[in-house]
């Protein structure tokens, strides 16, 4: 099978997000399958481009009509990926390749994506690649269906298009004049993408993609209802028959604590006890806390951002430190009333809390290898990854049962039996709190129950294979449902 892939980031390209370590994952998995042809389009930004361990040449080069516009694009072909999956990037100095900073935040950011839609469509129809399958991700390559079935399907008559969610409070908004100064798409198409008197390009994707998925089961209907869809409730709904979830996984190459080089000690699931207790002392006294192998030690790595259930966590910090002989870790930055509330805890409890204010990815393995209880209170999840990584380590999460948390972490009782980690359902700090009282009290009581469930944590497959199985599954239902 054909397949393109479309994506505004791609680790190890450029990665701002969980976004960029799916379309590092997901292309290699699906490029494992037997007969399957995967390209992945992403754009060169000038980090790409300034980087000389990526080689490229060019490929091919054209001009992409955006209404009144003619833009340059040149297509250049990475030579160097050893995984079989062929990577492309498109190449504008005007929209990418001249700007520095964050990859998004742009004030013509729409201008940009729709430009990077077009051509990618573009680019297949100059490199006769004609793909069975397109698969776009998130509001950057939301006008790639709707090109799609507006203008371009007399090139690509017979190739169907998923769109995938994977965080629906960013959409796509524009104002009406988009419509008409950028897209200059036929009239009927102006109600696909209307919403409120504004454009809205997830819209647009979701009435005109042939499927819809998002990265967790629980996600997808999560996103009926309008405490999860940010506005976009209802039009799911109308389209709920072409929605599917689909959880991801993880690069378990990467997330390796047999091969991982930035973690002192190597263990499996059969030598953890030895592995993790020279990890979290190794851990302790880098980040500056007393080397204790009998407290536990709670860790999170995370954005320091509301969502993320922080204000859980702030709320219970002192009454589960008096309460509790525990240490806690955070490792992150964000929100600068998050960023000094950590470090305000830290100093408040020098021989108990650390607060790393910064992103390290080095620091982040070590902290999933040296924890205990890995902390994930996320008011809303699509997926996750980082309680994956955890559980791949060994460290036992605690999570709000929300999106992804509640697909990949099955609850065990207070015995530690029948599940994956310690769960609370409502949200609010009393229900953490319980949660983490039950995963503390098992790591105090009953500590080879706590060592046996760690060890099933590490058992677990968390691979891409499975969701990519999934994902081949939903392209043949497209082709020939």
């Amino acid at each position: 099978m054909k397949i393109a892939i479309l994506a505004s980031e791609g680790a190890p390209y450029i990665k701002s997000g969980g976004l960029g370590d799916v379309m590092e994952a997901l292309p290699s998995a699906l490029a494992r399958i037997p007969g399957n042809e995967v390209v992945l389009f992403l754009p060169y930004y000038k980090k790409i481009l300034d980087n000389p361990a990526y080689e490229t040449e060019l490929a091919v080069q054209f001009q992409v009509a955006l209404g009144w516009r003619q833009q340059y694009a040149g297509i250049r072909r990475l030579k160097n990926r050893a995984d079989g999956v062929q990577v492309y990037f498109i190449d504008s100095l005007y929209y990418f390749g001249g700007r520095d900073g964050a990859i998004y935040g742009d004030g013509d950011d729409g201008e940009r994506y729709a430009y990077f839609s077009k051509a990618c469509l573009d680019a297949m129809v100059a490199l006769d690649f004609i793909p069975d399958v397109i698969q776009c991700n998130d509001w950057q390559t939301s006008l790639v269906p709707v090109f799609l079935k507006s203008q371009y399907y007399p090139f690509f008559p017979n190739t169907r298009c998923m769109f995938t969610i994977h965080n629906v409070e960013y959409q796509g908004w524009a104002n009406s004049d988009f419509f008409d100064d950028v897209l200059t798409l036929p009239w009927e198409y102006r109600q696909r993408l209307d919403m409120s008197g504004m454009v809205n390009t997830m819209k647009g994707a979701i009435e005109t993609a042939d499927l819809v998925t998002t990265v967790s089961e629980t996600y997808a209907k999560e996103l009926m209802y309008p405490y999860y869809a940010h506005g976009m409730d209802s039009v799911l709904a109308g389209n709920a028959g072409k929605l599917t979830g689909i959880t991801n996984g993880i690069d378990v190459n990467t997330f390796n604590p047999e091969t991982d080089p930035a973690i002192p000690c190597h263990y499996n699931a059969e030598t953890l006890a030895e592995g993790k207790a020279v990890c979290k002392a190794k851990l302790q006294e880098e980040v500056g806390l007393p080397v204790r192998p009998d407290v536990p030690l709670m860790v999170m790595v995370t954005r320091l951002a509301g969502h993320k259930g922080l204000d859980l966590l702030c709320h219970i910090a002192r009454q589960l430190l008096w309460e509790e002989d525990c240490q806690l870790l955070i490792l992150g930055t964000g929100e600068a009333q998050y960023e000094n509330f950590f470090l305000g805890l830290a100093r408040e409890f020098p021989e108990r809390v650390s607060a790393k204010i910064t992103f390290n990815l080095g620091l982040a393995a070590r902290i999933y290898a040296g924890g205990d209880i890995y902390l994930m209170p996320s008011k809303s999840e699509p997926c996750g990854l980082s309680q994956m990584n955890a559980m791949r380590y060994g460290t036992v999460p605690v999570v709000h049962a929300t999106g992804g948390l509640k697909d990949t972490v099955p609850s065990a009782d207070e015995n530690g039996k029948g599940g994956l980690g310690f769960t609370f359902q409502s949200y609010n700090a009393d229900d953490f709190l319980g949660a983490l009282k039950r995963c503390l009290h098992l790591y105090k009581n009953d500590p080879v129950q706590f060592r046996a469930l760690q060890k099933t944590d590490m058992e677990q497959d968390f691979s891409w294979d499975k969701p990519a199985g999934r994902y081949m599954a939903l392209f043949d239902r497209m082709l020939n449902g």
